[in-house]
C-alpha cells in the first residue's frame, strides 16, 4: 500500500511556482528588449537620392524668375477723329518709318468741316481789310478836321496877335482887341480836343483791328486744326521701328481715342521678370542682373520695381547693358537671374528641396560609412537660387540629401543601395 508523502508535493509545488516566475521574467525582458530596439532603417535606392557636400566659402546670393523681353519705346497711334478703315497699306511685322502711312480713313463730315473752316477763314480775313480801309478813312477824316480847326486857331492867333499891336497906336478898339483874343482862346481848346479826339481815334482803331484779328486767328486756327485732323487720316507710324499690330479692320467705324495701331523699336528691348513675392523683398535698383535668351546670356541692371504684387509675383524691369543677340524679339521668352549680395566666408550646401530661409529642418545626413544616413536638425540662413548658408547643425565636409525625403518623414535613420 502506498503511503503520501506531503513533502514531495510540496517541493513540487514550489518548483513549479520557481519555473513559472523565471518563465515570466525572462518574457517580460525579451519584451521591455524587444521594445527598445530602434525600427528597422528602411533602405532607398542611391540613384533616386540628390546628395550635396557643406562647404565653406564665398557665396552669391541670386533670385531668378521668367519673364518676357518688352519694347522700351512703344507708341500706340490713336485714331484724333471719328471714321471708317478704308484701307490698311501695311500689316504687323513690317518695318516702318517714322512717315510710312499704315492705314487710311474716311469722314465726309470732316472734309465738310474743313471747307467751312477756309471759308470762314476768308471772310474773317475779308472782313479784316473791310475794317482797316474804314478805319484808315475815318482817322483820314479826322485828321483833316483836326487840321482845320488847327488852322483857324492859328488865324485867330496871329489876328489876335495883331490886334494887341494896332490897339497900342489906337488904331484897334479895346472892344475888338478883347474879341479877337476870345476867339483865339475858344479855337485853343477846340484845337486841343481835336488832338485829343484825334490821338483815342487812332487807340480805338487799333482796339478794333485787334478785334477783328483774333476772329482771323481763331478760324485760322480751326483751319489748321481740321487741316491736321484731315490729314490724320492717313495714319503715319509716327517711329521707326516694327509694326507690331492693327486692331482693326477694313470696313470698321472707329471713334475718337481708339488705339488703331502699335510701333515698337525692337533695338531697344527690355526684361520683364516675375520673381516670386517672398524673393523679391531684397532686390534694390541698380544690382547687376543676367538675362538668358536661349541664345546667349545679356548683362543687365535693375530698373524698375513694381510695388504690386499680382498673383504671388512682383515684376521687375532689367535694363540690358549688352548688345541683344540674334532672334531676341519682343515677347521673347526669357530666364532672368538677379545678384542680390556675394557673401566672402559662409557655411553652405545646396538648396534642399524643403526649407525657407531663417527656418530650421530636418535632412538625413550620410554617416562616415557611405551607406547610412541619419536625421539632423539644421537651421538655415540666408538663401539664393541654387544654394542655402548654414549656420548651426553641420560642418564642413559632411554630406546631407537634399532631395524631396518626405516619404521618410516617420524614420531617423535610412539605409542607401
Amino acid at each position: 500500500m502506498d503511503i503520501a508523502r506531503p513533502s514531495n508535493a510540496r517541493k513540487k509545488r514550489i518548483k513549479q511556482a520557481i519555473y513559472a516566475g523565471v518563465g515570466l521574467l525572462v518574457v517580460v525582458l525579451v519584451s521591455v528588449g524587444l521594445s527598445r530596439l530602434r525600427p528597422a532603417a528602411p533602405t532607398v535606392e542611391r540613384a533616386v537620392v540628390w546628395p550635396d557636400t557643406v562647404k565653406r566659402g564665398p557665396m552669391v546670393r541670386q533670385v531668378r524668375g521668367l519673364g518676357t523681353l518688352t519694347p522700351e519705346d512703344i507708341r500706340w497711334i490713336p485714331a484724333t477723329t471719328q471714321g471708317r478703315v478704308e484701307k490698311i497699306v501695311l500689316r504687323p511685322g513690317t518695318t516702318v518709318k517714322r512717315g510710312d502711312v499704315i492705314l487710311e480713313l474716311s469722314n465726309p463730315t470732316l472734309e465738310q468741316q474743313l471747307q467751312d473752316a477756309e471759308l470762314k477763314l476768308a471772310a474773317a480775313e475779308a472782313g479784316l481789310a473791310n475794317l482797316r480801309v474804314q478805319l484808315q478813312n475815318d482817322l483820314l477824316q479826322q485828321r483833316a478836321a483836326s487840321a482845320n480847326i488847327e488852322a483857324d486857331y492859328n488865324k485867330a492867333k496871329m489876328q489876335a496877335q495883331m490886334n494887341e499891336a494896332l490897339a497900342k497906336d489906337q488904331l484897334v478898339s479895346e472892344l475888338v482887341l478883347k474879341q479877337s483874343q476870345v476867339d483865339a482862346d475858344s479855337l485853343g481848346v477846340r484845337n486841343q480836343i481835336s488832338r485829343d479826339q484825334l490821338a483815342s481815334k487812332a487807340d480805338s482803331m487799333r482796339a478794333q483791328l485787334a478785334v477783328q484779328q483774333s476772329s482771323v486767328d481763331q478760324a485760322r486756327a480751326l483751319l489748321r486744326l481740321t487741316r491736321q485732323q484731315r490729314d490724320e487720316l492717313r495714319v503715319r507710324a509716327g517711329l521707326d521701328g516694327v509694326l507690331q499690330l492693327v486692331p482693326v479692320e477694313e470696313g470698321q467705324q472707329v471713334a475718337p481715342g481708339t488705339n488703331l495701331a502699335r510701333v515698337a523699336n525692337p533695338k531697344r528691348l527690355k526684361a520683364e521678370i516675375k520673381i516670386a513675392e517672398t524673393q523679391a523683398k531684397d532686390i534694390q535698383i541698380g544690382q547687376k542682373a543676367e538675362v538668358d535668351t536661349r541664345n546667349g546670356i545679356v548683362q543687365g541692371l535693375v530698373a524698375r520695381i513694381d510695388p504690386s504684387v499680382q498673383n504671388g509675383t512682383r515684376t521687375v524691369d532689367v535694363t540690358l547693358t549688352n548688345e541683344l543677340p540674334k532672334g531676341a524679339v519682343p515677347d521673347l521668352s526669357v530666364d532672368g537671374t538677379i545678384e542680390l549680395e556675394r557673401l566672402n566666408d559662409v557655411l553652405f550646401m545646396g538648396r534642399p528641396a524643403f526649407g525657407q530661409e531663417q527656418s530650421v529642418v530636418g535632412l538625413f545626413k550620410i554617416l562616415s560609412d557611405g551607406v547610412s544616413a541619419e536625421r539632423v536638425q539644421v537651421k538655415l540662413g540666408r538663401s539664393s537660387v541654387n544654394t542655402m548658408e548654414i549656420l548651426s547643425g553641420l560642418k564642413v565636409g559632411e554630406q546631407v540629401i537634399l532631395s524631396d525625403m518626405s516619404a521618410y518623414d516617420a524614420y531617423d535613420r535610412i539605409r542607401l543601395k
